[in-house]
């Protein structure tokens, strides 16, 4: 049994014509934080009001592993509050919010252990004394009584099923055609990657990327991004969009923060199962744990004759993907950029497990990095890092177009 809680009035209303409708809504709801609380009236029963400045289409559902509270509304402004206002109350853990797919919010708090969703509603404001809010009602639960009940349902306005464009099948690239590129830069929306002094991760790889394709687009490639605009992505949707663009190169971009040990210096990594380190290990860690604390669910996505699949695939694609990391590395180093002293390394990064397109994930950097931070902020070090790119991956399709021509042969 699934259970969701809807706003079924608010859903009708944005069904009727719209001269029907005595005041339309505007594209953008925001978050009035002294409307909000989170309340307990007893030990074993959370309150959660989240007012808003108007009504909006939403619906609340519960995830496990770990327990957490998603709520999905049509786009809400979240930014005059501050998720500290909501967490470690109650039966709620660390709470994060933000952008999740164009045109809607997501508000997920991780749980202190298994819950009910007793109700969900919104109370939509019928005159000045009786504002707009989403008022939810938490009580604590069992394990089995809470694996039973979470998941979200299929809704009429979220999940319609988004249309595929496909084309001819695309053929590893031998020079007869531009290189198709798709650039990934990571984190974005309600996952805002590693923050340092008020800098997120997410807006410093979009500033990156957006200069990169640039670049790449006046030396005749064909780039495209997973994201342009500041949305969540989830990481296999990444993956996905490259497939639908006919990728022939895949590059993540990130510039994550580590906490412990040294961490300087722009750092490649290739995809293998077993990490090279520790430190990418835990980097490949965080990036999955980010897209359960946005409200994914990952489960059911292990397949063992998929798994088989792909390790056949690879057997073609990985010394493409070492020769990529190679290449890369070398015209880094050559434009004189810092790298760091492991330079090219191995790590399961979800984003790097496409069998067929040869992907690399690129840390410009580490935000928890003094030194770092300083040149990723610095125009004229991102100029350079984009040259050096351009140039590298020019050689490297260079090359693998001619291996390409001489195994037809």
């Amino acid at each position: 049994m699934r259970q969701i809680f809807p706003t079924l009035a608010v859903l009708a209303a944005l069904a009727l014509p719209a001269a029907a409708r005595a005041e339309p809504l505007s594209a953008l709801a925001r978050l009035e934080p002294e409307r909000s609380s989170v309340t307990q009236p007893s030990a074993a029963k959370t309150e959660i009001s989240l007012g808003l400045s108007q009504p909006v289409p939403f619906r609340a559902f519960l995830l496990d592993d770990p327990p957490r509270l998603v709520v999905d509304f049509r786009e809400v402004d979240f930014s005059p509050a501050r998720p500290e206002a909501f967490e470690k109350r109650g039966l709620l853990g660390d709470v994060r919010w933000g952008g999740f797919r164009p045109g809607w919010s997501r508000f997920v708090a991780e749980l202190t252990g298994p819950v009910r969703l007793v109700s969900a509603e919104q109370r939509t404001g019928d005159n000045a004394a009786n504002p707009p809010a989403v008022h939810i009602v938490l009580e604590r639960s069992t394990a089995t009584a809470f694996a039973a009940r979470q998941g979200a349902a299929q809704s009429a306005l979220w999940d319609l099923p988004q249309p595929a464009l496909t084309g001819p099948p695309i053929t590893r690239q031998d020079g007869t055609r531009p290189l198709r590129v798709m650039l990934d830069p990571g984190h974005g929306g309600i996952d805002p990657g590693a923050e340092v002094d008020g800098h997120s991760e997410a807006v410093l790889v979009m500033t990156f990327a957006r200069e990169l394709k640039e670049a790449m687009t006046r030396a005749g490639l064909v780039v495209g991004m997973t994201r342009t605009d500041n949305s969540f992505i989830p990481l296999e949707e990444r993956i996905t969009a490259a497939h639908a663009f006919g990728a022939d190169l895949m590059l993540s971009l990130h510039a994550d923060a580590l906490a412990e040990g040294e961490a300087m210096g722009a750092t490649l990594y290739l995809f293998d199962e077993t990490a090279s380190d520790a430190a990418a290990r835990k980097l490949a860690e965080r990036h999955d744990r980010s897209d359960l604390l946005a409200g994914v669910d990952l489960a059911g996505h292990d397949d063992a004759v998929a798994g088989v699949l792909m390790d056949l695939a690879r057997t073609e694609t990985q010394p493409r993907v070492v020769r990529l990391g190679q290449v890369l590395a070398g015209a880094i180093k050559g434009a004189g950029l810092r790298m760091h002293r492991h330079p090219v390394q191995g790590a399961d990064f979800a984003v790097l497990r496409s069998p067929d397109i040869p992907s690399a994930l690129l840390e410009l950097g580490f935000m928890s990095s003094d030194i770092d931070r300083a040149r990723m902020h610095d125009p004229a070090w991102r100029a350079d890092m984009v040259g050096a790119l351009v140039a590298g991956v020019q050689r490297w399709a260079e090359a693998d177009a001619a291996e390409a021509r001489l195994l037809r042969q």
